[in-house]
């Protein structure tokens, strides 16, 4: 689709005259007009204010010209798994695995392809097929590249450390001792839990992500201990296979 076509596809699938639309990011009716006309494109500043508005990346507001990919693990880039600065706005250089609320979630490249290969064998993959190919093509990446330049100096590994030290601290019995966390989107492992009074909540956010790790139970075969946890709170829980018939065991603000 051409700039125009997207522009008046998002206005119209929004419900917003071109009057209302100009109010919200700063410019005439005529402007708008012009847009989706095609006689003009949206300046960078007002591209900005369009993506926040839409929650679309500034590269779908131009017609997509340029082929996406996170410049930390290499994954392709759609709109729904861009990650976001501390603004709130999206970062087209990340996913939301990768990069959070303006924070790196990788400092280890190890680490980073131990995830990955997880999801990488069995789709015309070895085991040992994908971690060569991670290790040749993820160097070629910015994050890796600029790493010294990027990164935090080892702070959000220590504050990761931290929390893994309160989880291990909780003492759950059956629970096998937590190693790491991963970066886990609140849509994955958003489970709903049946209160006392058959009520049934959530208690994440599809759309933020968090830190977490499943562990296979050292007491019942089949049981996973579920963790999740962020600044603010620590969640654990168990389930069966597909997260069947969740329990909520913990869940402790910090």
């Amino acid at each position: 689709m051409s700039t125009q076509e997207v522009l008046l596809e998002l206005r119209t699938k929004n419900g917003l005259s071109q009057d209302e639309l100009a109010e919200k990011v700063f410019v005439t009716r005529q402007a708008v007009s012009r847009w989706e006309n095609g006689d003009t494109v949206p300046n960078t500043e007002t591209l900005k204010l369009l993506s926040n508005l839409y929650n679309v990346s500034i590269n779908t507001l131009l017609g997509s010209p340029n082929k996406l990919i996170c410049q930390c693990c290499g994954m392709p880039l759609e709109d729904e798994i861009i990650g976001r600065n501390k603004d709130g706005s999206l970062n087209e250089e990340y996913c939301k695995w990768c990069y959070a609320d303006g924070t790196y979630t990788y400092s280890d490249m190890d680490d980073l392809i131990d995830i990955c290969v997880q999801h990488m064998v069995g789709e015309n993959f070895t085991e040992e097929q994908a971690r060569s190919y991670l290790k040749i093509e993820l160097p070629k990446l910015n994050y890796w590249k600029k790493y010294d330049e990027l990164s935090d100096g080892g702070q959000f590994e220590e504050f990761k450390k931290q929390l893994i030290d309160e989880i291990n601290a909780l003492g759950i019995e059956g629970m096998p001792k937590l190693e790491k966390l991963n970066a886990l989107v609140g849509s994955y492992v958003n489970l709903e839990y049946k209160l006392p009074s058959g009520m049934k909540v959530k208690y994440l956010d599809d759309a933020t992500t968090y830190l977490g790790n499943q562990l296979e139970s050292e007491i019942v075969p089949g049981l996973c201990f579920g963790i999740v946890a962020n600044m603010d709170f620590i969640l654990v829980c168990t389930y069966e296979a597909e997260g069947a018939n969740p329990e909520l065991l913990v869940y402790k603000k910090r």
